[in-house]
């Protein structure tokens, strides 16, 4: 009996700082207030300063008139316009840039890392010597090259260098023809709505029956001969058409077409062929990821080299490629702000260069700039997750 109540005897309770979790919640509180305290002491610090310097903070400035020229924007602007249209104009360049750059930079850095495992000595050297200069050299260096020494180098505009499709080059920039949409042209663009979910339904069609029957459906070809056909009933229900205004030489200057200007030639330039040096590396170490015993599989089916590496090879090497060329992606955005550096009227050179200089409101035009850049990189790093998951291996 007595053993007994030895046994129901509760163990004496330990302190509570010595409770790991009791520990961790209060840690972590401990954290959050210092880090609130220290943001509150700056936020305080900062409107006694602004207040002992007699300036008032808001964003009512963005609603003046701006009375400066932009060099190249994708909208009329005048010095008469606003400072908000300012921001924008400068926001549409930033993004101009980063979309021609990653489809870019995605198809040259990909092709790269192809050709630095091909079997041909000449392919996979050249690959290898591209990939360790592009990325060895500073990426504002390159864009000076392609800036200084290469466009504002070229003939002047009476004698542009003619490429085909009536493309011109020169030291202004490069003319391509400008499309030219009728007003009919609207129901396209509800075809190409509709090509779309088509093909979207299609290829979830085609992965299903895939699933359940282990029978390979030609989603790809399917899908070209799909878009075309819905597009081109578009064209030919609607009666709609399109035209080109092609650049023309004149005494001084082209009339008509679109003429880019060097800095936007140089800046896509520089950034896609220094990002796909990263790229092809990140590819080469994907498909190197890959056993080679399913390249021994593939090749045994009877699967040509190209119909291995597209159907067996890439598709697994994807799930290792996404995560850094998500960072690529992110870093050729993030450094399109570099082109400040050679004139182009990105971002950070419309809204933080001139725009502050002429507002002085510091505080608000580094917030908007900054919100900006980090909802780019929050909305693009939200998509390549929600394609690695759907590309990733499930295990059954």
């Amino acid at each position: 009996m007595a053993m007994q109540d030895t046994l129901r005897t509760p163990a004496p309770r330990s302190s509570l700082f010595n409770d790991p979790v009791f520990r961790g919640i209060l840690y972590q509180i401990l954290v959050a207030a210092a880090v609130l305290a220290f943001f509150g002491w700056i936020v305080l610090n900062t409107v006694q300063n602004l207040a002992a310097q007699n300036k008032t903070t808001g964003f009512d400035f963005l609603f003046r008139t701006a009375g400066f020229d932009i060099s190249f924007t994708l909208f009329t602007w005048t010095r008469s316009s606003l400072y908000w249209q300012a921001f924008l104009a400068g926001l549409l360049n930033t993004l101009l840039v980063a979309a021609i750059g990653i489809v870019c930079a995605t198809l040259l850095g990909f092709t790269l890392g192809i050709a630095r495992l091909s079997s041909n000595w000449l392919i996979s050297r050249f690959a290898t010597v591209y990939v360790e200069i592009i990325r060895n050299i500073p990426l504002l260096l390159q864009l000076f090259f392609w800036y200084f020494a290469v466009l504002k180098t070229m003939p002047a505009v009476r004698q542009s260098i003619a490429l085909p499709f009536d493309v011109f080059i020169n030291q202004r920039g490069l003319m391509i023809p400008r499309p030219i949409f009728d007003e009919q042209f609207a129901w396209v663009y509800v075809a190409i709505a509709l090509a779309i979910a088509a093909i979207v339904a299609l290829s979830t069609w085609a992965r299903r029956r895939l699933e359940a029957t282990g029978q390979r459906f030609p989603v790809f070809i399917t899908s070209v001969v799909l878009f075309v056909t819905i597009v081109g009933l578009g064209f030919v229900l609607s009666g709609a058409g399109v035209t080109f205004e092609l650049p023309v030489l004149e005494r001084f200057n082209f009339r008509g077409g679109v003429q880019l200007p060097p800095e936007l030639v140089a800046l896509v330039f520089g950034l896609t062929i220094y990002t796909a040096a990263f790229i092809a590396e990140n590819v080469r170490g994907g498909i190197r990821a890959v056993s080679h015993g399913q390249t021994e599989a593939a090749q045994s089916l009877g699967l040509k080299e190209g119909d291995r590496l597209r159907l067996v090879v890439i598709p697994q090497a994807m799930r290792v490629i996404i995560p850094p060329l998500t960072s690529q992606y992110l870093n050729l955005t993030k450094n399109s702000s570099l082109g400040a550096a050679i004139g182009y009227p990105e971002l950070v050179n419309v809204f933080t260069g001139t725009t502050l200089n002429q507002t002085g409101k510091a505080i608000e035009v580094i917030a908007m700039t900054m919100a900006v850049y980090l909802t780019l990189s929050l909305l693009t790093s939200a998509f390549m997750n929600w394609y690695n998951g759907r590309v990733a291996l499930v295990e059954r």
